[in-house]
């Protein structure tokens, strides 16, 4: 019997198991779906090169035969694996939890606007300095019209215009 000698890997060489390669492929596939599953409106938002674009196009085309389909999931899988995926996935991210994050900015923002109602000029001047793009006259007018709403308890028009006022101008 021989014995085997140890084997020295050289420490800069990353070693890639097959398994994990099947893991990631597996991985792509199900991001390839789920960009297949989007309408066309919502994938022109995400930066797809062309040849995922064409491999999309095909796959809407073939979407009843089923080993047809599989087959271009997996080739926009493999075209996935080859561009900048991790971009792609955050951005499917984004559009998947656009009305989660919408909800969360509209929530700042009616706080902000609580805020602007109850503290007055001296919240104002932190925003003016905060947030470029408000005019200070402006700010002022909708603040005050929007106290004297709310000391009314019948918020109206103000109110709301006052929230639009900082939604257009402040970038979250």
């Amino acid at each position: 019997m021989k014995k085997r000698g140890k084997k020295f890997i050289d420490e800069s060489i990353l070693i890639v198991s097959k398994t994990e390669i099947k893991n990631d492929m597996k991985d792509m596939q199900k991001l390839g779906e789920q960009i297949c599953k989007l309408n066309r409106m919502q994938r022109a938002k995400l930066t797809l090169n062309e040849e995922i674009q064409a491999a999309l196009i095909i796959a809407d085309k073939i979407k009843g035969k089923h080993d047809a389909y599989h087959r271009n999931v997996q080739f926009i899988a493999k075209q996935l694996f080859e561009s900048d995926y991790e971009a792609i996935q955050g951005e499917l991210d984004k559009l998947n939890n656009k009305h989660a994050i919408e909800h969360i900015n509209n929530s700042k923002l009616e706080v902000i606007r609580d805020q602007l109602i109850a503290q007055g000029d001296s919240r104002i001047d932190e925003l003016l300095d905060e947030h470029e793009g408000f005019e200070r006259q402006r700010m002022r007018q909708l603040v005050r019209q929007s106290a004297k709403e709310v000391k009314l308890e019948k918020p109206g028009k103000s109110f709301k215009e006052l929230f639009k006022y900082l939604k257009e101008n402040i970038a979250l």
